[in-house]
Order: structure tokens, then sequence, then C-alpha cells
């Protein structure tokens, strides 16, 4: 199955609650994944948070993205 995101929202800090075409719901902490220039931009908060779901994954205005397959990898599943 291709992995895809479908519904993505913002929580706090690095944390975005991602959900995939899995059903399954995981809650992506991103803050040590920022690195590298394309992902400087995003350590901004009010620019980290204004992402969008683009080509089944969250992207950014800068062009910074991550694929769906990583914040599966990384995210836990849990409540918040």
């Amino acid at each position: 199955m291709f992995l895809e995101v479908l519904e993505a929202e913002y929580l706090r800090d690095y944390i975005i609650k991602v959900k995939f075409n899995t059903g399954e719901v995981k809650f992506v902490d991103l803050k040590e994944s920022l690195n590298g220039p394309i992902f400087e931009p995003l350590k901004d908060i009010d620019f980290f948070r204004q992402f969008t779901i683009h080509f089944n994954t969250l992207e950014w205005e800068n062009g910074a993205d991550f694929a769906p397959e990583y914040l599966f990898r990384i995210g836990e599943k849990k409540q918040n």
C-alpha cells in the first residue's frame, strides 16, 4: 500500500497530529528532524505551523517536506 497523509493538525511546539490512509493516527514530533538549510525556516514556530498537505505529505511554502513513510515511522500512537 502506498502510504499517504490524509489529515494533519498542528498541536504544539513541533508536534503534528497526522492521520494516514491506513486509518492510523500518529503524533509526530519533528523537533529533532529540522536539520539542514531547507528545514532551517521551520525552526520558527509561526512558519512551522503553516504546513499544507501536498502530494500526500506535509509540505511548507519553502519546499520543505517529509516523506509520509518517515512521518509514520517516527510518529507515536498516543493520546495528547
